[in-house]
């Protein structure tokens, strides 16, 4: 097996967590796949993989090596992809990082015409509130809500989404309702602190055209923004976040809406991408379909 095969195989390994399903997906027998990675690792000096007997997981010197061959494949599937026809139906596959909620409530529901475009595309999807590396990782792509502050990325822009502060009605018949965004400084909210570990505590409103922030106190903390709206409903606080999030709670009264005619500043929403001189086919179709779901939902 060259080193590229081999390498292609442990990627296999590392995502399925298992010899046999790489072997079986690779079309390989089991003893072979575990020779090839026993001859990787001999070349290498360095033990790649832990094996128990319920699972296979990386080393350390594994995790980062299996994040160079994700990135050192992807190029080379980009190269490949670039001296192909154009007419050519892209095929690979394709790593898509984005918000929970975006892929449970916007994309996953229209993800079966996506396959049936692009019948050849396998789709890796993560969510989760952790910025990845998308260069390090090599995610080929990454729906993000706020300005993008990463030079090296290219940003498309999808959505300008309307944002909305809520309570539950337990907690507002406790704390009082609110007819100004003064009274949110006497307030609890719901905290929520991000990947880069910055614990947010505000509220914004905009008054006179301009947004301004309202600094709240709060007793819980949440990384995760479905405990985020679950906090909220369960009485601990405020919470501010995209309207589209929590439309059915707003809908059935769970939520209520706080200072309904004060407008709230929008949160942009884009999608970003390793710079590169030319894009992959693969990536492009996903951004021209993921761009047309965006404009038809219509989240402003």
């Amino acid at each position: 097996m060259d080193k590229l095969d081999a390498m292609t195989l442990f990627v296999r390994i590392v995502e399925s967590g298992s010899f046999t399903k790489a072997a079986n997906a690779l079309d390989i027998p089991r003893a072979t796949a575990t020779l090839a990675i026993q001859q990787l690792e001999s070349r290498l000096g360095v033990r790649l993989l832990e094996r128990t007997t319920r699972q296979v997981r990386p080393t350390p010197e594994g995790e980062a090596f299996h994040e160079r061959c994700v990135h050192l494949l992807a190029e080379l599937e980009d190269a490949e992809a670039i001296l192909r026809p154009v007419s050519t139906t892209p095929s690979g596959v394709l790593r898509v990082e984005m918000h929970g909620a975006h892929a449970q409530l916007i994309v996953l529901p229209r993800i079966q015409a996506f396959h049936e475009l692009q019948p050849k595309l396998n789709l890796i999807l993560t969510s989760g509130d952790r910025r990845v590396d998308l260069i390090g990782e090599g995610v080929d792509c990454a729906v993000r809500a706020g300005i993008p502050d990463d030079s090296s990325l290219i940003a498309r822009k999808l959505a300008e989404m309307s944002q909305v502060i809520c309570a539950s009605p337990a907690y507002l018949e406790s704390a009082g309702h609110l007819d100004h965004p003064e009274a949110l400084r006497s307030h609890r909210v719901v905290r929520f602190f991000s990947g880069n570990g910055a614990i947010d505590a505000t509220l914004e409103v905009v008054i006179d055209g301009q947004p301004q922030m309202f600094e709240a106190s709060g007793w819980i903390t949440v990384n995760d923004a479905a405990n985020y709206v679950e906090c909220a409903r369960q009485g601990c606080g405020m919470i501010q976040l995209p309207r589209f999030h929590v439309a059915p709670e707003l809908e059935t009264g769970e939520l209520v809406e706080i200072l309904p005619d004060w407008p709230k500043p929008t949160l942009p929403l884009y999608v970003v991408y390793p710079q590169r001189r030319q894009l992959s086919p693969r990536v492009k179709v996903f951004l021209d379909w993921l761009t047309s779901i965006y404009a038809e939902r219509q989240l402003g």
